[in-house]
């Protein structure tokens, strides 16, 4: 058992070092790497996207179905967000950073590399958003993934943290469903309110 978890270490980290070989070579790649993998554009454009969802439909019954879309994202968000706590506060991993000689564009953050939060929340909402509408589903598995591979790249995570992170934030999608149909009627009633002040 020893051997194997050293054996996926090892690969996890020569990923990160191949990866890593791209960053600091060329300055446009390196300005995309940046951005993409900041704490801000895939975020705002993911939020943006949903509130695009939440507005968009040519008819009531279409705008319905993908606002329910935009309820199931934002609780798989939250359902996300608490599994990566309690991982946390049992298991702690170091940063390839801490350990590897890489270059690095972005901050060093100090919580723990295992599960990948941006990972976990980043493909929360992406599964969300694709129940209600698959191209814009799509963009976002696309902004999400290109925004892991930056922080890979930079030696920020390792891949098997990544990889654990998008496993939690695909997982959690199937239970924010039937949470949000065990809490009928509320969701439509929350629907109709904001219908109701021309918010949907």
């Amino acid at each position: 058992m020893a051997a194997v978890t050293d054996l996926l270490f090892s690969l996890d980290a020569r990923i990160v070092l191949w990866l890593n070989q791209a960053v600091g070579i060329f300055g446009p790649l390196d300005a995309a790497m940046y951005v993409l993998g900041s704490d801000y554009f895939v975020p705002v454009s993911q939020a943006l996207g949903l509130l695009g969802l939440w507005f968009s439909g040519e008819t009531q019954r279409h705008r319905e179905h993908r606002q329910r879309a935009v309820l199931r994202a934002a609780l798989s968000l939250g359902f996300a967000a608490l599994v990566i706590v309690i991982c946390n506060h049992f298991w702690f991993r170091e940063r390839p950073f801490a350990h590897l000689e890489v270059a690095n564009l972005l901050y060093e953050p100090t919580d723990s590399s295992f599960p990948a939060n941006p990972a976990a929340i980043s493909f929360a909402i992406a599964s969300g958003a694709f129940t209600g509408n698959r191209k814009a589903g799509l963009a976002m598995f696309l902004l999400a993934a290109l925004w892991v591979l930056a922080r890979v790249a930079n030696g920020v995570y390792y891949p098997s943290d990544v990889l654990a992170g998008a496993a939690i934030g695909m997982a959690v999608g199937p239970a924010a469903r039937l949470v949000l149909r065990l809490m009928e009627p509320a969701p439509t009633w929350l629907i109709q309110g904001f219908r109701f002040f021309h918010l949907a």
